[in-house]
């Protein structure tokens, strides 16, 4: 468990998303920072105080303007599993206009801070995904053109730029977190690994646990106001260097090697395998040069649970389903004013 500081300043914050695997961690350490939480969700949960989508832009005013909101944390968002079950539409309602609501009922009631959660998903492009190059390709916050290669990737791009128009427009202090893996379940496509093995070695280089996920937030929370706007990548540090991009592409068991001797051993007992290939790295330097934020959990947090045969440091459920309502109806604008 994370020892959370109190918040310099208490405040009542609004959590879209709060039903969900973010949103139930993030809830009690907001909480536990001292902070008042309104959790808004199309489904209920513990931490869910309005049941509703952020698509009813008279929901979100009233919202936010009647339960005095000081800053809005936006978790709640179609994701990439709902592309093969969700029409496009539905992704430009939630992800598109329910957060342009968001954005304006918090200029409305003069909040001052929004944090986004985002993904990088949003950064891998068709070349990118088929790994197609000689090398891994490294990914930070400096990458680009960015070129979406799903509506889900092209919504949130959007809804990043929703968030940097109403910084400069309206000087709403917004940081976006663009986070990498944290979900519980199975991943949606077969590579021949079980699941545990599979994300223990993504934290090689694409991975975070939902508990990191969460304390990040807290921390662009508090800094929003000294950050202005800004995007920030947030992943568990990877173990590589730049210099490692083709070794990794082409035996990336090798370079493993090097860093963690003992790994392949400690797999083995396990039955696991180790990537013979890592065709790209998110590097999540910056957040912890700037905002002074490091994952606690990383690679090598895993091999010491392997060693001492404790429980694995993040959670796969692969029962997992995320709390789910019907598809929400068309956005209605109310004429809040």
């Amino acid at each position: 468990m994370f020892d959370v500081q109190a918040a310099s300043v208490p405040l009542r914050i609004l959590l879209t998303g709060s039903s969900g695997w973010l949103g139930r961690h993030l809830a009690p350490m907001l909480r536990a920072a001292g902070h008042d939480v309104f959790g808004l969700d199309v489904a209920p949960g513990p931490d869910t105080a309005i049941v509703g989508s952020i698509c009813d832009d008279w929901l979100v005013h009233r919202s936010i303007a009647e339960n005095g909101i000081d800053a809005v944390i936006h978790a709640g968002a179609l994701h990439k599993p709902d592309v093969a079950r969700r029409p496009a539409q539905a992704f430009v309602d939630v992800n598109v206009t329910g957060t342009l609501n968001l954005l304006e009922a918090a200029v409305a009631a003069g909040v001052e801070r929004f944090v986004l959660t985002s993904t990088t998903s949003l950064m891998i492009n068709t070349a990118i995904r088929n790994e197609h190059g000689d090398a891994a390709v490294w990914l930070d916050e400096t990458s680009g053109p960015l070129e979406p290669r799903n509506i889900y990737g092209a919504t949130k791009l959007a809804a990043e730029h929703l968030c940097r128009l109403h910084h400069l427009e309206h000087g709403l202090n917004c940081v976006i977190l663009r986070t990498s893996r944290f979900f519980p379940e199975e991943d949606d496509s077969d590579r021949g690994l079980c699941g545990p093995n599979l994300k223990a070695n993504e934290f090689l280089h694409r991975r975070l646990s939902a508990e990191d996920a969460a304390h990040a937030h807290l921390v662009a929370l508090d800094q929003a106001p000294s950050i202005g706007f800004d995007t920030f990548l947030v992943s568990a540090p990877t173990p590589f260097a730049r210099c490692d991009a083709a070794e990794l592409k082409r035996d990336a068991a090798a370079v493993i090697a090097r860093l963690f001797p003992d790994a392949a051993a400690l797999y083995a007992d396990r039955g696991w395998q180790l990537p013979n290939s890592i065709g790209r790295v998110y590097d999540s330097a910056r957040i912890e040069r700037e905002l002074g934020f490091r994952c606690a959990t990383d690679f090598a947090a895993i091999l010491d649970a392997l060693r001492s045969g404790d429980p694995l440091p993040f959670t796969h459920d692969a029962d997992y389903v995320a709390p789910t309502t019907p598809p929400p109806s068309p956005p209605q604008r109310s004429g809040w004013a």
